[in-house]
């Protein structure tokens, strides 16, 4: 069974950067594409950002195009989401996912397309 665990969370004020890691256990890692959402108090998990199993293709949403970077090291079976610019409505707790099946992502893509989760990283961003 995949395990991920996220980190890097914390307090930041708006403007400022942060940068998550997410480790996966097992020799898989690198056929898989992962994923960051987050969900903030009271509203739906939502999607953050993407990337292929290659590395070759990524995606962000709207809201963080252009401040968050997802980038990945199959060496270390570790993914990554450096956020820069930070704002208050960036504020929501962080997962990572891996996708569901090998070598597969679309876009849009869909949440029930990825599993396993990580437990969150809490990222709190300050006014």
């Amino acid at each position: 069974q995949v395990q991920l665990v996220e980190s890097g969370g914390g307090l930041v004020q708006a403007g400022g950067s942060l940068r998550l890691s997410c480790a996966a256990s097992g020799p898989t890692f690198r056929f898989y594409a992962m994923a960051w959402f987050r969900q903030a108090p009271g509203k739906e998990r939502e999607f953050v950002t993407a990337m292929s199993w290659s590395g070759h293709r990524t995606y962000y949403a709207d809201s963080v195009k252009g401040r968050f970077t997802i980038s990945r090291d199959n060496g270390k079976s570790t993914v990554y989401l450096q956020m820069n610019g930070l704002k208050p409505e960036d504020t929501a707790r962080y997962y990572c996912a891996r996708h569901r099946r090998a070598y597969e992502l679309k876009y849009p893509t869909e949440i029930a397309d990825f599993g396993p989760w990580g437990q969150g990283t809490q990222v709190t961003v300050s006014s």
